[in-house]
């Protein structure tokens, strides 16, 4: 389910939505490496069984991350007179050989306070920080439910 969020956020990037392209910025990109971390010690949590609560709680991590990344986001949202234009992040984040390699996936070109259109009457912020609060419940159920015989 991860990788279909930075699926649709790479579509929004690409096609755009109501005539507008939504650029990832710097809290955008780093979003999406919250949503692959999942992803891949997801995977990996079932892959190697001895390495499972490992994985496990490196997802959980990746979701506690994503969940602060995104929760600055809607923040910087409802304060817009914070952002001052180019983010040093983004210099940052852009100098990295996956910002290089992968631009259409990792390079922030965005604002982290635009006000894009609204889907279903949320921001994509606000829609990341609901996706990441629903992955943390079911990685911290998941975690200390007790295995079925």
């Amino acid at each position: 389910m991860s990788l279909s969020l930075v699926i649709f956020a790479v579509i929004l990037q690409q096609v755009g939505y109501q005539g507008v392209s939504f650029l990832p910025c710097p809290l955008c990109i780093l979003q999406r490496v919250g949503y692959l971390g999942i992803a891949i010690f997801c995977f990996l949590a079932a892959s190697f069984h001895l390495l499972r609560k490992l994985f496990h709680v490196l997802a959980l991590l990746s979701a506690t991350y994503g969940l602060a990344v995104a929760g600055r986001q809607v923040w910087l949202l409802s304060h817009p007179e914070i952002s001052c234009g180019i983010d040093p992040l983004e210099t940052w984040i852009n100098q990295f050989q996956l910002a290089k390699n992968l631009p259409w996936l990792f390079k922030a070109d965005g604002l982290c306070s635009a006000k894009l259109p609204a889907i279903f009457g949320l921001q994509v912020p606000e829609w990341s920080l609901l996706w990441f609060a629903i992955f943390l419940v079911i990685l911290l159920f998941t975690l200390i439910r007790k295995p079925s015989q």
